[in-house]
């Protein structure tokens, strides 16, 4: 729209929408931090191969990004009373950028990248993430591209356009009991999260994309036995989450949850693990496992660091690099190896029967 005529700009401001006026305000905002971020790193770096510390000292090495989970879009359809990571903003991306990052972290060694939210398939119906798992598959050529969804938005469609650059889809599913998902939040409607986990299920071996489950212990799941559906299922890994408290995301004064009284004890934890260990792709990860041991995009492609038991962002790397925000990130590499970080994620070397 042209803005040269008296009164243009204040025009096109007036009449555009609000989520186009705020992506134009952050790139207003991230090119002024572009140019002082090259200020002050060209006054400080030691050297071109050092890389600047927290503590303002010099080191030669910075952790690589190997396996990358990044959260898109805060945006979700479901309201789980445990949600870590709530739409406190709405903001995505555009997908140039995103690209651009990914191709920064792939450039800084990164293998595998899993999408995730919010709902990844919300924005743009699924049009927007699929796009992503394209260009991570067949430019940037990662051994692994995965998705976390609460599977409520796919739809077969998907599988036909993109699912042939799809490594691993996990989808979340905290109880086979359907009031039991209500009274959690994974549900939308009546709608059942069950019978749609099924019909993924079969998407999944019909499209050749290694099916996976991700569930969240809680108070409300805490004495259910789930061996007999995760059998049937047959996934490929069934991560097993123990319940996790995240201040500014489901626990404190500004938290959009409250996720205190899905809280269980590790002795409830380890009861449930010792009730479901016949079942063999059984993956567990307690919070002493969980809280450090993943490198976390938000929608700004900031890291994460939950050292504090809160999210503090680090500088974006589209703003700084790789390099310089991953410092930031509070990554604990040794408890993600420990913790199985690092497995057979491509399933062109997974061998499955489809």
């Amino acid at each position: 729209m042209s803005t040269n005529r008296p009164g243009g700009r204040d025009l096109y401001i007036r009449s555009a929408h609000p989520e186009q006026i705020q992506v134009h305000l952050w790139f207003c905002i991230r090119t002024l931090c572009n140019l002082w971020s090259s200020v002050f790193l060209n006054v400080r770096r030691p050297s071109d191969d050092s890389t600047i510390l927290p503590d303002g000292k010099a080191e030669q090495t910075a952790t690589v990004p190997t396996s990358v989970n990044y959260h898109f879009t805060r945006k979700c359809n479901y309201k789980c009373g445990f949600c870590f990571h709530t739409a406190k903003t709405s903001f995505v991306l555009p997908l140039e950028e995103a690209k651009r990052g990914l191709e920064l972290l792939k450039d800084a060694g990164m293998e595998k990248i899993n999408f995730s939210g919010g709902e990844p398939f919300l924005h743009e119906k699924g049009d927007f993430l699929g796009k992503l798992v394209q260009f991570c598959k067949q430019d940037l050529q990662l051994p692994s591209v995965s998705i976390v969804s609460n599977g409520s938005m796919i739809q077969e469609r998907w599988f036909q356009k993109y699912g042939d650059y799809l490594d691993i889809l996990a989808i979340s599913c905290d109880s086979f009991n359907e009031d039991t998902n209500q009274l959690i939040g994974r549900a939308q409607g009546k709608k059942s999260h069950i019978e749609n986990l099924y019909k993924i299920r079969g998407w999944c071996a019909q499209y050749k994309v290694a099916f996976k489950i991700n569930t969240v212990v809680n108070t409300f799941n805490v004495d259910e036995d789930m061996q007999e559906n995760i059998n049937k299922l047959d996934p490929v890994r069934w991560k097993v989450f123990q319940c996790l408290l995240i201040d500014g995301e489901n626990a404190g004064e500004e938290a959009l949850r409250e996720a205190e009284r899905f809280v269980i004890s590790d002795l409830q934890f380890q009861d449930f693990l010792e009730r479901h260990s016949s079942v063999t792709c059984l993956v567990p990860e307690s919070n002493e496992k969980m809280r450090n041991s993943y490198l976390i995009l938000d929608e700004y492609m900031r890291f994460l660091d939950c050292r504090e038991g809160r999210k503090d962002p680090s500088k974006s790397v589209l703003d700084v690099g790789v390099r310089e925000a991953i410092l930031f990130s509070g990554f604990d590499e040794k408890m993600f190896l420990r913790r199985g970080g690092k497995y057979v994620w491509s399933k062109a070397d997974m061998k499955l029967e489809w």
